[in-house]
Order: structure tokens, then C-alpha cells, then sequence
């Protein structure tokens, strides 16, 4: 028998605490680390949790993008939206005035024009056509048929005409067009210089009466709707060119932005980047010829396999019907449209929707904070990116007032800088050895606790500060990872956005042509736009090819195109300083004609300045800086002011009166 003594009995309770008792302060520890990092993070680091977030998807997403570029042959969005077939065949891909399209009658659909236009067009892999139709269904599957046969697509713009129309053929090198009768009248009116140039139009209707125009739609409704064969776009490959998309020259002379199938990716992904799932509902209200709506908007559903809301047209006044009666949960915005719904009578029910995100760009500070406060808490993406950049920000953490945030996987695997820049010159600025300068920049804030002792010692801790950035030009590294393909058929303004021995004699960077600053929380903020271009009604404006067109007018000798602030307003609208022919006074009529004629509203200068010359700098370029400043009141400029009066349908003289009721949105600008 074993005998246990009185002394071993009552030690072996207290010896048997001993462990439990460390346990339960080792636990009791490692809670307080806990609270304490979550502490930290809340106190000194409250987008971290967020800047995880996006990073693990923005490396998740970039290594299926590494996966698609070896992947042979290649699979480009087409082919994902043929597996969403597949996959869900009756789920619904599009909601249209009413109408449902599920996946499969979009699929079947895009396979009758496809065979249509093999038939009548004799089309083959690498004819590039120009699509010249507004937001419709019809948008959508002709686009895919093209895709199946492996042609390229020009997205035109339905505002412009004449000249810049038949502009486009020439940049892409398009041989068919395929309009609707609703844009038949612009086609009509460059129709002999289409037929002298070869270039055969369609038209998506039954019939129709015009000598060069052949009717389609009865084509497609006859056409099988069978798949068609893979081999049709055989020698298709990630860096073929899948788009043209015209940028900042949707005015006079538009410029062709190259997007090849690894952009539309990189550009799809946006939506996965910005937490939208396969299950939302995405609203898309602005242009199909726009990478905004094309790219991020209709590429990116695809990519998701969600359902899409189109719309002809944004609408302020049935913007959240719409979404409410469809059930949309993310929507899509450019500053001016959010704008406008601000600007729209208060209603009772304006947080009754399901809205979650929005996508966008150019959203102003106040109109972003009443948004919120009129319409709930809606998680705001706002966007910084051009159609053919290859750098680009994203605000993933709904910071008002910034674009972006930068972070350093970003950084690394797209280097860019902010470059000095000087304004009033408009070209960076260089030292001695011909080398641009870093604006200078916010360090990352970064807080460093060292734990010293953690039972009998209180936490001590460093934290290292940092400063604001300056503004500065923002320039993107052109490299295999993030390429700048340039403008078809316009080498020059391509050249004109390389800019070489930037940090390092030999390098070449993609100009984005705006300034940005980054802040000391690595918050990327927008400031303006320099150069040639500004933006108005969410559109670039470029200034050159406006001044083109305004010099064509029999009165005007010389144009110098600026944009000017309204207060109130979204970017800056159009403004020009003009000088008159000899002998000729200011046709406020045949000036009038012209702008309206060749220019979409956007673009069309709101007030013409009257000069007897035009200011230049000595390496004869106009200058702009004081003409921006002195802006449009005449009380302060004693040269004849001009407005554009849509009513009268002229110029008219800018009266103090005009001006005043401008500045209080008694005229709609």
C-alpha cells in the first residue's frame, strides 16, 4: 500500500495551482496585447485593417492576371462571359427599359450577329469596326458577336459629327460602321465621304431607303444562333488590340486610346478590387463608349457574373426609382451626376434603396459629404485612372475628398512618382543634368511601439512624423507590367505623353498630365489637370482641337481655349480669347452655327473674350494662367464678353444681368 503524508496532501493542491495560475496570467497578458494592438490600430492606424483588405485582392486579382497572360490560347473576357453562360445560363445579365435578358439569349443573340456580319461583311479576324450606337441591348451583343469573330471594336461616341466622325475612321483604320436609326441623320451627312473611302455602314433595322446604307436587322433575325468556332479568333493574344476608346479628343478631333485584352482585365477587375460580388445588381447610367461604362461597368459584370441595369441615359429624376424597382446595390457616378442628384427636391424615402457602393470619379468634397448625409451610407470608390495610363488609384477606404491611397505593393509592382512642374511654363521642371525633380511627399505616417517590459513596466514607444506632400505631376513608369500603347494612328500625341530621363537618364514614364498630391496618411488627392485638356460634365475637353474648330468661323483669326470655374460646378467650362479677321466684327450667329455644328455640347465654349492680341510666352505659346484667373465677369475684364445663349440660339453680349444669374444657377450652364 502506498501511504501519503499529511505534509504531501496538503502541498499537492497548492502545487497543482501553479501551472493554472501561469496559464491564467499568460492568457490574461496576451488579452491585454490584444486590446492593446486593437487600440493601436483604431487610435494611430485606422486604415489598416482596409489596406489588408485591398491588398490581399489586388494580389489575388494580379495573379490571375500573370495566369491569363501565359494562358494559351487566351482567355480575354469573352470567354469568361461564355463560362457565366455555362455556369448560369438563365440568370439575368441584362434589365433594359423594362426588359430581362438572362446570360444565354444575350449569348444566342451575339451569335446572330456575328454570322450576320460574316455574311454581309465578309468581316475576319482583325477588321476593326466602329460601333456608332447609344446604351441599348443591341450595344452589348453586337460588341460580343465582333469579339467571337475576333474583331477589334471602335467605341464612338454618339455626340460627335462631321469632321470628327469621319476622324475616327482614319485613327483606327475602321471599314464598317454599324449605326441605328435614331443616329442615322449624322451618318447620312458624311455618307459620300464614307463611300468615296470605301467604308460600308449598317444599320440595325429592317429596312431602309438610302443608297450605302444596308439594313441588318433582318439579317440577324434570319442568322443561326449556334456557337461559333473558337478558330475564328485563333490568333488572338493577351496584348492584341480588343478596343479603340476615344479620349480627352471627344471634342474636335478625337484620339484612339489602343486597349488591348490585358487592359480590359486590369480595367474589369476594378469591381472585384472594389468588394462588388457575383450577387450585386450593377447600374450603369453613363455612355457605353466610355471606359467608365464599358470597361469598369459592363467588362467588370462580366467578370463578377452579376446583372447589369442599363440606361440610355442618366437621369437625376428617376435615378433612385430605378434603383429601387431593380434592386440595385452598386451604382456608378462621375462627380457631375451625384451632383445632380444632390441638387434634386428632398424626398422623405431617399435612404429607402439597396445601394451599397458607388464607383466614380471626380467627386467634389461638399457634394461628396451631402451625399451621405441625403442618401445614407453609401460606401464611396472613388477612382483615379485615364482610358490609356498605365497607373491608376483607387480610395478603398471612402476618405472624402482623396482618389486614391497608396500602398507599397501598389508602388512596387507599378512604380510612379510626383514630379516638380511648372505651371506657367506647362513642362516639368529639370535640374543641371537634365533630370526631372521629385515634388516632395508625406512619408508613410508610421507609429512604432516597442514593448519593453509588459508586467512591472508601462509600454514605451516611438512614433516617427511626417509632413504633406507637395503638388506635383504625376508620371507612371512605362515597363513590360505597365505598358503605354499610345493612340492609333497619331504617333505624335503619343510621343507627346512619353516622357524621358525622368529620374534616370534613359527611363520613360506615361505623362499623365495632372497634378496630385499625396498626403502624410498616403491619401492621394487630385488637384487639376495641366496642359492642353480640362474637364467638364465628367468629359475631357481638349483646348487645341477646340481653338481648330473656332479658327474655321469666317470672323475669327486666332483662338486661345481655356476652362474657366463656376461656382457651383463640377470641373471647368469652356472658355475662349479670341482675335478677329481683319475687317470682320464678332458673327454672334455663324459663331453660334459653328460650335453647335462641330462641337458636342461639352466642348462648345460657353463665353467668348473679344482680344485685339493674344498674350504669348517667348517661345510663342499662348498664355492662359491670367486668362483662367480673370475668369468671365464683366465688371472685371473690359473686353467684349460673349455667352452662349442655347435659347436665342446665338452669342449674346455677357451683361452684368447674365453673369448674376449665373452665378446663382438662374441659367443652366
Amino acid at each position: 500500500m502506498n501511504f501519503v503524508t499529511n505534509r504531501e496532501a496538503a502541498l499537492r493542491p497548492a502545487c497543482a495551482l501553479r501551472p493554472a495560475a501561469e496559464m491564467t496570467m499568460w492568457f490574461t497578458v496576451l488579452a491585454g496585447l490584444v486590446v492593446l494592438s486593437f487600440s493601436y490600430v483604431k487610435a494611430f492606424c485606422p486604415h489598416l485593417p482596409a489596406d489588408c483588405v485591398y491588398i490581399l485582392r489586388s494580389l489575388g486579382l494580379g495573379f490571375r492576371l500573370l495566369k491569363y497572360r501565359k494562358r494559351k490560347p487566351i482567355y480575354s473576357v469573352l470567354d469568361c462571359f461564355l463560362d457565366a453562360v455555362k455556369r448560369h445560363p438563365a440568370k439575368t445579365f441584362l434589365h433594359f427599359e423594362g426588359r430581362e435578358y438572362s446570360y444565354e439569349e444575350v449569348d444566342r443573340q451575339s451569335n446572330k450577329v456575328a454570322r450576320a456580319l460574316q455574311a454581309e461583311a465578309r468581316l475576319k479576324e482583325g477588321d476593326t469596326v466602329a460601333l456608332f450606337l447609344p446604351n441599348e441591348p443591341g450595344f452589348v451583343w453586337t460588341w460580343l458577336g465582333l469579339a467571337k469573330l475576333g474583331c477589334p471594336a471602335a467605341l464612338l461616341n454618339f455626340n460627335i459629327r462631321s469632321k470628327s466622325l469621319l476622324h475616327c475612321f482614319s485613327c483606327c483604320g475602321a471599314k464598317v460602321i454599324i449605326t441605328c436609326t435614331e443616329l442615322q441623320d449624322a451618318v447620312e451627312e458624311i455618307l459620300p465621304t464614307l463611300r468615296e473611302q470605301g467604308i460600308s455602314v449598317y444599320l440595325m433595322s429592317d429596312k431602309c431607303g438610302v443608297q450605302g446604307i444596308n439594313p441588318l436587322s433582318e439579317k440577324i433575325s434570319k442568322a443561326s444562333d449556334q456557337p461559333l468556332s473558337r478558330d475564328l479568333r485563333a490568333n488572338i493574344h493577351i496584348r492584341t488590340t480588343a478596343l479603340y476608346i476615344y479620349t480627352s479628343g471627344t471634342t474636335g478631333l478625337p484620339k484612339a486610346a489602343v486597349v488591348t485584352h490585358e487592359r480590359v482585365w486590369a480595367a474589369s477587375f476594378l469591381q472585384a478590387a472594389s468588394g462588388v460580388t457575383s450577387e450585386d445588381v450593377f447600374y450603369i447610367n453613363l455612355p457605353l463608349y466610355h471606359s467608365a461604362g464599358f470597361l469598369i461597368g459592363l467588362c467588370g459584370s462580366i467578370e463578377r457574373g452579376n446583372t447589369v441595369v442599363l440606361r440610355r441615359k442618366f437621369s437625376a429624376s428617376q435615378f433612385w426609382d430605378d434603383c429601387r424597382k431593380n434592386n440595385v446595390t452598386v451604382m456608378q457616378y462621375i462627380g457631375e451626376t451625384l451632383r445632380y442628384l444632390c441638387n434634386m427636391p428632398k424626398k422623405d424615402n431617399e435612404k429607402n434603396h439597396k445601394v451599397r457602393i458607388a464607383i466614380g470619379n471626380g467627386l467634389r468634397t461638399d457634394v461628396w459629404t451631402e451625399f451621405l448625409n441625403r442618401f445614407g451610407d453609401i460606401k464611396i470608390r472613388e477612382l483615379y485612372a485615364a482610358t490609356e495610363g498605365n497607373i491608376g488609384f483607387i480610395n478603398y477606404t471612402s476618405k472624402i475628398g482623396a482618389v486614391g491611397r497608396v500602398n507599397f505593393v501598389h508602388r512596387f509592382l507599378f512604380p510612379y512618382t510626383l514630379i516638380k512642374f511648372d505651371i506657367e511654363k506647362e513642362e516639368p521642371v529639370r535640374n543641371s543634368q537634365g533630370l526631372c525633380i521629385e515634388a516632395s511627399t508625406g512619408e508613410s505616417q508610421l507609429h512604432l511601439w516597442v514593448l519593453v517590459k509588459f508586467i512591472d513596466a508601462a509600454p514605451k514607444f516611438f512614433v516617427f512624423m511626417s509632413r504633406s506632400g507637395e503638388t506635383g505631376l504625376l508620371v507612371g513608369k512605362i515597363t513590360h507590367r505597365s505598358p503605354f500603347v499610345g493612340y492609333a494612328g497619331n504617333k505624335q500625341q503619343t510621343e507627346k505623353k512619353r516622357l524621358s530621363d525622368v529620374l534616370v537618364k534613359g527611363d520613360l514614364y506615361f505623362n499623365t498630365g495632372d497634378l496630385l498630391r499625396f498626403d502624410k496618411d498616403n491619401f492621394v488627392y487630385f488637384q487639376d489637370r495641366v496642359g492642353d485638356t480640362f474637364r467638364w460634365k465628367g468629359e475631357n475637353v481638349a483646348t487645341s482641337e477646340v481653338a481648330d474648330i473656332l479658327t474655321m468661323a469666317h470672323c475669327i483669326q486666332e483662338a486661345n481655349v481655356y476652362g474657366v470655374k463656376v461656382e457651383g460646378h463640377e470641373g471647368r467650362i469652356g472658355m475662349a480669347a479670341v482675335t478677329l479677321r481683319e475687317g470682320e466684327d464678332f458673327d454672334c450667329s455663324d459663331s453660334y452655327r459653328h460650335v453647335v455644328n462641330y462641337l458636342p455640347a461639352y466642348a462648345r465654349p460657353r463665353f467668348i473674350r473679344v482680344q485685339p492680341c493674344l498674350e504669348m510666352t517667348g517661345t510663342f505659346k499662348m498664355k492662359k494662367v491670367k486668362l483662367v484667373e480673370e475668369g468671365f465677369n464683366p465688371s472685371l475684364i473690359t473686353d467684349p464678353l460673349f455667352f452662349l445663349d442655347l435659347e436665342k440660339k446665338k452669342y449674346v453680349p455677357l451683361t452684368e444681368e447674365i453673369y448674376k444669374a449665373i452665378t446663382l444657377k438662374e441659367i443652366k450652364l
